[in-house]
């Protein structure tokens, strides 16, 4: 790094890279941290390289002014300005950022704290996670990861294998127990029954593929009152009134906008709950819309690759491809990309991601006063897919239309493999209940005009 020969040097790269982070970090501990960070700098040699005992210095010198939880800030807000840096070629690397690379931790707060510990080397080399497929049954999980793979299935939890794995080399004499041992222990440690179950079933899951190998095991079972307390525990779906949806559409078209970054905030918004109501799809479906995927003529949509691999194409509401021509007429007058790969859905920085849009439709029904932002209680974004599966069950009952004979094309509509997804989402209402029952005692009495011999 060329070292800053006057203070100013140092100020004006601060007040350089505040005018280019976002407005919500610029905060006055931005500055205070940065200033403090190039103080010692100049103190140590004027190089942005430090060592790690230098690091370890600097973090020291900043514990004695503040607490943890600032020194942590501290290291986060100089690692973010030191790859600033990096991208203005004045500093070749970030020695915060070989740290998590060097001992494989991604948390900075660790490493931060192990910094500060008695025995920084010490206490780094733990931070260091175990090899992957390291314990006596990891070549088995990698190999059945991989032929799941191969036969089709994307199997993107790989991440639960490896944390058992995790588990095995850290329990001695893990070798010598038998699986079923292994499993109890395991789905013990597991902070809720969801999580026990799950361990379990991945148990059952191992004890086959043992079995194919040709090595006895015995699957294990969970305890029915293990199964009926994560019944007990299951979120249940929140079924949209009417009315409720009704309300959570105008609180988007309200969402305040920052109208220099996302003056389409709130079309956008709106229209992707239209999408979510009106058609059923899920966020990532929406999220993963392009331009290319929309027949406004014809009032339909593409929804590519996703759960199971399935691509579909939809015919939507009156409604729905009222808002998609909406949203598309301001989308172009805003100046967005007509490109056919472009996302339909965009802010000033390109599309949006999961994340970000998941966060701003939270938002949105928390604002309707749907959801208190705290707990399980209250309205999900991904409970619109079960409201159009039972608004979808009850408008049939209405007109007079069998549900059951439709289960199949409303299975295909939502991208299921088979109608047992679909009647996961079936939510029995108050309302859908009377209208079952009033086909069921229309039906009765024709049969039983039948059976007494009226017709």
């Amino acid at each position: 790094m060329t070292r800053p020969r006057r203070p100013a040097d140092g100020a004006a790269w601060i007040e350089e890279f505040l005018g280019q982070v976002d407005a919500a970090t610029k905060s006055w501990a931005y500055r205070i941290e940065l200033r403090e960070f190039l103080r010692f700098v100049s103190e140590h040699g004027g190089s942005c390289a430090l060592t790690q005992q230098q690091l370890r210095q600097w973090l020291q010198s900043r514990r004695l002014k503040v607490c943890l939880s600032r020194v942590i800030l501290a290291a986060r807000i100089t690692r973010r300005f030191l790859d600033w840096l990096i991208g203005r070629k004045i500093v070749s690397q970030n020695p915060l950022t070989l740290l998590i690379e060097k001992h494989e931790c991604r948390s900075l707060a660790a490493i931060v704290r192990a910094l500060l510990g008695p025995t920084p080397a010490k206490s780094l080399e733990a931070l260091r996670p175990p090899p992957r497929y390291g314990s006596h049954l990891g070549p088995l999980m990698r190999e059945h990861i991989l032929r799941m793979r191969s036969l089709g299935f994307r199997y993107k939890h790989e991440a639960f294998y490896l944390h058992f794995d995790r588990f095995l080399q850290r329990r001695l004499g893990a070798a010598e127990e038998p699986l079923a041992v292994l499993i109890r222990e395991y789905a013990a440690a597991a902070p809720s029954a969801h999580a026990k179950l799950h361990r379990f079933k991945m148990g059952r899951v191992l004890a086959k593929a043992l079995v194919r190998k040709g090595v006895p095991a015995v699957a294990v079972a969970p305890d029915r009152k293990l199964i009926r307390e994560e019944a007990r525990n299951r979120c249940r779906p929140f079924i949209y009134t009417t009315e409720q949806v009704a309300l959570l559409l105008r609180t988007a078209r309200d969402y305040p906008t920052p109208t220099a970054r996302a003056p389409l905030r709130p079309f956008t918004l709106y229209t992707m709950l239209v999408l979510a109501y009106c058609a059923g799809l899920r966020l990532g479906e929406i999220v993963n819309l392009r331009l290319r995927d929309l027949d406004l003529e014809q009032g339909v949509i593409e929804v590519r690759d996703t759960k199971f691999f399935k691509s579909r194409r939809l015919p939507l509401s009156s409604s729905a491809a009222e808002a998609l021509r909406a949203y598309s007429k301001v989308r172009a007058k805003a100046g967005a990309s007509k490109e056919p790969e472009a996302s339909l859905f965009v802010h000033g920085k390109g599309g949006y991601s999961y994340v970000a849009a998941s966060k701003l439709l939270r938002d949105v029904i928390r604002r309707a006063g749907l959801h208190s932002g705290q707990g399980r209680n209250g309205a999900r974004l991904h409970d619109l897919r079960h409201t159009f599966v039972v608004h979808r069950m009850t408008q049939w009952y209405r007109d007079g239309v069998n549900p059951q004979g439709r289960l199949a094309h409303l299975a295909t509509y939502l991208g299921h493999r088979d109608i047992n997804s679909t009647l996961v989402y079936l939510t029995i209402t108050q309302e859908l209940l009377q209208q079952a029952n009033s086909r069921f005692r229309a039906a009765q009495s024709d049969v039983l005009s039948v059976m007494k011999g009226d017709c």
